[in-house]
Parts: structure tokens; sequence; C-alpha cells
């Protein structure tokens, strides 16, 4: 804990066994309480390596919900189980858990409801070895939505996140989608509803056993993006509250 917040780290795994220990092991648990896995019926043994590991809250879902889907599961039990601040920590090891004390003492000092990691500020992303086609579609995208959305962050798509629980309250995140775009609908009603957003700098590192998705599955999504900025856009500029 930190000062009296319940700290949770939630892992969305999808065949996550050849790196989750790696990561498990740079987690701060002199900050961290509890770690919840969500486990979107892999196929290969990362069930076997969490229980093995010690993790309390494993849940195994009966058929692959998808990306967002896996998040939604991990966000009700943190709620369920009393957590203040959230850290969303994927267990394919391309986003050090080491930055975990720096997004906790920003939230639970009450400076910032939400916390994410960019590896677009500094020299992370290309360096870390990110495809130059993801960089620069990544920086088209992010620039469009700075456009549409009014605001200025670095990157909207890092899925190294963090939030207090207030948000999480706050916001519907059931209803979203169960695919890649879940992240981008998340942030956009974290921004519509006016909660403050820090980023921090964050080393990426991109390797054959960490988890990615192919260009075409890349175009949909960035797509989706174009499409949740125009409807931010649209619902700002009406003010409306669906």
């Amino acid at each position: 804990m930190v000062g009296t917040k319940k700290v949770v780290v939630i892992m969305p795994a999808y065949n996550a066994g050849q790196t989750l220990k790696q990561t498990w092991e740079e987690i701060p648990f002199d900050l961290v309480d509890e770690v919840i896995l969500t486990d979107d019926r892999s196929t290969d043994n990362t069930v076997t390596v969490a229980r093995e590991l010690g993790i309390h809250h494993i849940i195994e879902h009966d058929t692959n919900r998808g990306y967002g889907g896996n998040q939604k599961s991990c966000y009700d039990k943190a709620v369920e189980v009393g957590a203040d601040i959230i850290i969303m920590l994927h267990p394919d090891y391309q986003y050090t858990p080491k930055l975990i004390q720096s997004m906790v003492y920003l939230m639970a000092n009450d400076v910032y409801p939400v916390v994410i990691a960019s590896r677009i500020l500094g020299k992370g992303a290309l360096k870390g070895g990110m495809p130059l086609y993801k960089y620069i579609a990544n920086r088209f995208l992010t620039l469009s939505q700075n456009l549409l959305m009014n605001q200025k962050l670095s990157e909207y798509h890092t899925g190294y996140r963090a939030y207090t629980r207030e948000v999480l309250e706050a916001i519907d995140y059931n209803n979203y989608s169960d695919d890649f775009i879940f992240d981008n609908q998340f942030l956009a009603e974290i921004l519509y509803r006016g909660f403050e957003v820090a980023e921090i700098t964050c080393p990426t590192k991109y390797f054959d056993e960490a988890s990615s998705i192919n260009f075409v599955r890349s175009s949909k999504y960035g797509l989706g993006v174009l499409a949740v900025s125009i409807k931010y856009f649209f619902k700002r500029m009406l003010g409306s509250s669906k």
C-alpha cells in the first residue's frame, strides 16, 4: 500500500507463458498489494506458470474474449477486491514493471487520477525496436486524435496505464469493444469526462515472444481509432452525455 491506498496490478494475459515470470520478478511488491491475472484462453502454459508464481487471483476465460474483454474481467475483479489504484501491466514484458513506483505515487498523492507510460516521449519506441510502419502510424493517429479531441498527448496507444478507482467507477467500460480498440474508447471517455492524464517516458522492447498484432489488424485498429476520435469530436461539440 501507499499510505491508505490499496495498489493492485492487473495482467490481461494471452500466451504469456514465456515472459510472465520475467515480468512478475520486476514488480515492486513493497508497493503492490495484489496481482490479478486474467487468461484469455491461452494455448500455452500461461496459467500453469501463474500458479507456480503464486498469483492469488487467476481468472480463466472459457472462450477467447479478446483484448478488451480480457481487461473488463481484470477491472471488474480489481474493483471487487477493493483496489484504490489499478495498474495495467502486460505480462509479455514489453513494458518494464520498474515504472510502477512512479505511476503509483502520482496517483497516491492525488496529483493525477490517470497515468499512461508513453513510448514516444524521448526515443524509446524506435530504440526499443518498434517497427517503422507502426511508429509512423502511431504518430499520424496521435496527431489526428489530438486535433479532433483538442488534447496534447504524446500517444494514445500504449498498453501501460494506471487508473484510480474513481476513474473505473465513473466509466461504463463494459459497454466498450472486446477488441483492441477498447483502450482508445476508454481513454476518449476519460478525456471527455475531464480527468487529467499524466504521461511518463517508457522504454519498450520488441522481441519474438512479445505480443503484437499483424498489419491487417493494425489497419483495422487504425480505422477504429479515427472513428472513436471523430465520435468524440462531435460529442464534445454537441455536449452529449452518451
